[in-house]
């Protein structure tokens, strides 16, 4: 397994405090990161990742151009169909497999989720 940075094991720092407030800001855009950490080749139009991941079309593609404003998913156009993917930057890669990983941490998973909410709420993060 490959090490991961500190990062990970860091609880609920400036780092992740900017990931969720300027990348993975809803939780439809953590469910989309999570879909891309799972099928990181995956190339498709906003309508087959809303089967796949059991979502609304419109609102998941409303998430992905969020997701692709903020340099996590590459955009294309193809037969006049928008085609998404997760992004080739290795840092974006690299964050996006710390976060997941730091996901399984029932606590940690708490604190992003109160992160958001304050994000919410107009609060500033603790």
């Amino acid at each position: 397994m490959p090490q991961m940075s500190n990062v990970v094991n860091a609880e609920m720092n400036a780092t992740w405090i900017q990931f969720l407030q300027t990348k993975v800001n809803s939780f439809i855009k953590w469910d989309l990161v999570r879909f891309f950490h799972d099928n990181p080749h995956t190339t498709d139009t906003a309508e087959n990742i809303a089967r796949f991941v059991g979502r609304d079309a419109k609102t998941v593609q409303y998430e992905l151009d969020g997701l692709a404003k903020a340099d996590v998913l590459l955009t294309q156009s193809i037969s006049g169909q928008r085609i998404y993917r997760l992004s080739d930057a290795d840092e974006t890669r690299q964050l996006i497999r710390e976060f997941v990983a730091a996901c399984h941490s029932r606590e940690f998973r708490v604190k992003a989720i109160n992160c958001m909410m304050d994000f919410r709420h107009g609060m500033t993060s603790k």
